[in-house]
């Protein structure tokens, strides 16, 4: 099998964009370094057209933005499988949009199939073998190897088929439109601003204290310049467990730390005698100094509420049960403590709802009335 051509200029790069506009439809993927470089970044695109695979190498300097047009043109669709860190990518890296989209993995997910990966679908249904160990790959790495091409190139080139087989099927359970509303939400999703504190973005810094809170910043500041010195991901320096674990006890000697729990000593004897600075620096703040996590409105525990609740999550395991998808993806808490706190009682409330989606709407709406009320 021979590999698929690489293009590496500006120039071969206006070439492919002008023959992609003469196909109605195209099959995108994307390759980045997040799992080993600390600025993650797009390293390798794949294009399949229905005739045939190409490459795009973005590292080797070639502007993309000729794609611009034809990847934004809504008449033009887009397959892509769990788009979601794609589009946000392309967005981020290279100011590209993407319009008419056409996600496999959703569609897989309102099937109801149980495993919504591109290699077992692709094993599934071509009974095609990805080497998943390319998956955790070094793409940012030059020159690629053919394995590695050839595992780039699989991931779009069944695409074009495997649309055919999903929309027959969401045709036939009367799901197509429910899946083109996500398509479109998805096609808008980006990557969020950088915070001013990074502890807003840690899961488990709501649970902190003000003091415990500073002390978690400081290490994960000192965690980001660290990791940006290496060009590393941030889990290669300080794993997550473990600054929370430090950030919850405050030690305040290297020893002290050596004995925390789920923290091992070969990270202390390494990085012990450097954050330690940023703990004391941390507990040595004025309490008027210290950060405080914000908090939402705190609503009272209303046991009416709660009833609801449970109603409405005993009604979505039956109904998701009947249509064969995951409660998750039919409606997900947020949701239905939404619709207990609101308690719409009548078609027309329904549109207040703002979480809930017009496909939604449509199809679950007479049932959650029935429930509420």
């Amino acid at each position: 099998m021979s590999l698929p051509p690489t293009l590496t200029t500006t120039e071969q790069v206006k070439e492919f964009s002008a023959e992609l506009e003469k196909y109605p439809v195209i099959a995108v993927d994307l390759e980045a370094d997040s799992m080993h470089n600390y600025q993650e970044k797009v390293c390798l695109l794949q294009f399949s057209t229905i005739d045939t695979t190409v490459l795009i190498d973005p590292l080797e300097g070639a502007d993309l933005g000729s794609l611009r047009p034809v990847l934004a043109d809504r008449q033009v669709r887009k397959i892509f499988h769990a788009a979601d860190y794609d589009i946000r990518s392309l967005s981020r890296d290279f100011d590209i949009e993407i319009n008419g989209l056409f996600d496999t993995m959703i569609s897989c997910q309102f099937l109801g199939e149980e495993r919504f990966g591109l290699a077992d679908v692709l094993r599934k249904y071509f009974r095609v073998e990805l080497d998943k160990q390319y998956q955790r790959a070094d793409w940012s790495r030059r020159p690629l190897s053919p394995e590695m091409i050839r595992y780039a190139a699989a991931d779009t080139q069944y695409l074009h088929e495997l649309t055919e087989i999903l929309e027959t099927k969401l045709i036939e359970k009367g799901r197509l439109e429910w899946v083109q509303e996500e398509f479109l939400l998805m096609e808008a999703v980006r990557f969020a601003d950088h915070p001013e504190f990074l502890f807003l973005r840690f899961k488990g810094a709501g649970l902190l204290k003000p003091r415990q809170l500073a002390v978690l910043e400081n290490l994960l500041q000192w965690r980001d310049k660290e990791a940006q010195r290496r060009d590393c991901p941030l889990y290669k320096v300080l794993g997550n467990k473990e600054i929370l674990e430090i950030a919850r006890q405050m030690p305040t000697t290297v020893n002290q730390m050596d004995h925390l729990s789920g923290v091992s000593s070969r990270l202390i004897g390494r990085y012990g005698k450097r954050i330690l600075p940023e703990i004391l620096a941390a507990l040595d703040l004025p309490d008027a100094a210290l950060p405080v996590y914000p908090r939402g409105e705190r609503r009272a525990k209303d046991p009416q509420i709660e009833k609801r609740v449970i109603r409405l999550k005993e009604w979505r395991k039956q109904i998701s049960a009947e249509l064969e998808i995951d409660p998750g993806v039919l409606i997900n808490n947020a949701l239905l403590e939404e619709l207990a706190r609101k308690h719409p009682t009548v078609e027309q409330d329904l549109a207040e709802i703002d979480l809930l989606k017009n496909w939604q709407r449509k199809v679950l709406g007479e049932g959650i009335l029935q429930t509420l009320n």
